[in-house]
């Protein structure tokens, strides 16, 4: 990624039909082993289900899955999330709808395409609780993978934390419970990560003591330790996941700050046991820290410093590319097009690749 964000478009997608089928990529991409990139679209393909794609570096795109709401075949509908691959090549993701009851799935993919349903949610049912995943998943160190669901659950509508193993069989980890005594939080959106202590660590959008959101610990048994309950000032609603640095601080952003969606947002840093320290105040269109309303997770560049994207904000207001470094120093890479003008408002997260330049989720490569 140049200072001066050089920026090369690789693919423009297609909608239902065409030679690179899919629209509205969300999800960061993924570096599968074999050196291409694998990626979803949340809608788009023969159904307008949306797809499963891989990309080579130069930007040849193939449509591996497109999927079917409730099909005889690729279950699931409008996958969100990024995918995770393991060891035997094989891939892993949800999708936010589709299956039986229409609350998503989770699935298996051979990096040729063939998919697998492994769980199909229902939502407050005895088996298979939760609605709507919309995070990536992760494996733990236990070989299991850990994820959540952004609504269901017992307590009504305010998500799970779950454990499926590779074979699909899934364990209710957390039942959320907005502001309740204990399991504090709701709408879980992003993806938990696993730091050395063997505990994963996530945010909730909602829910907490303010209902502006939380972060939380939890053990690979399901035990819940509410870290933060965010407040107003100075950032609340962190919508994306949170990153583990080689300092083994926790890195995250808030959307908003200030009132209820009202403000720029922020970049925070914090310790295992839940010491919060703001490292950026975004501005908008300020002297300073341009941006606003980030909402993918932080990267770790190759150069030490950490990379995301703002929705909005910037010297056009379409949002920014930025990186900053560990103490908090920020620099704006590149703003994007003006509000509605294609490429504008960044909402996935980067990844950046072996050559060390960085595509962003609908497929735009920088170089550094």
């Amino acid at each position: 990624m140049t200072p001066s964000g050089a920026v090369t478009t690789l693919i423009s997608f297609t909608g239902n039909a065409g030679g690179n089928k899919g629209s509205n990529p969300y999800g960061k991409l993924l570096l599968g082993s074999d050196g291409n990139f694998y990626g979803t679209t949340e809608y788009g393909g023969a159904g307008g289900y949306g797809t499963v794609f891989k990309m080579t570096p130069n930007g040849i795109l193939t449509t591996l899955v497109e999927f079917t709401g409730n099909g005889t075949s690729n279950k699931g509908s409008y996958p969100y999330g990024a995918l995770v691959q393991v060891s035997d090549g094989s891939f892993y993701g949800t999708a936010s709808r589709g299956g039986a009851s229409n609350y998503g799935t989770v699935f298996k993919m051979t990096s040729t395409g063939v998919l697998t349903t492994l769980v199909e949610f229902t939502g407050y049912g005895a088996t298979n609780e939760g609605m709507y995943p919309s995070a990536a998943l992760v494996q733990g160190s236990d070989g299991n993978f850990y994820g959540t669901t952004s609504n269901g659950g017992g307590n009504g509508s305010y998500g799970t934390v779950f454990k499926m193993t590779p074979a699909g069989v899934l364990t209710t980890l957390v039942e959320f419970t907005g502001n309740g005594d204990s399991n504090k939080g709701s709408s879980p959106v992003a993806e938990l990560v696993q730091a050395s202590d063997g505990a994963f660590y996530g945010t909730t959008w909602r829910g907490g003591a303010n209902n502006l959101g939380t972060v939380f610990k939890m053990t690979p048994g399901g035990v819940l330790t509410t870290l933060v309950d965010f407040t107003s000032s100075p950032g609340h609603s962190p919508y994306g996941g949170l990153f583990i640095g080689s300092d083994g601080y926790l890195y995250g952003t808030a959307q908003y700050s200030g009132g209820f969606r009202l403000g720029c947002g922020t970049i925070f840093k914090m310790t295992l046991d839940g010491t919060l320290t703001t490292l950026v105040a975004f501005t908008g269109n300020g002297a300073a820290n341009k941006g606003s309303n980030p909402m993918a997770s932080l990267i770790p560049g190759s150069d030490g410093n950490l990379y995301g994207v703002t929705t909005s904000g910037g010297s056009a207001g379409g949002g920014t590319v930025f990186k900053v470094t560990p103490t908090g120093i920020l620099t704006t890479v590149m703003a994007f097009p003006a509000p509605n003008f294609g490429g504008s408002h960044p909402e996935g997260g980067l990844v950046q690749g072996s050559d060390g330049a960085f595509l962003r989720d609908d497929l735009h490569r920088w170089s550094l």
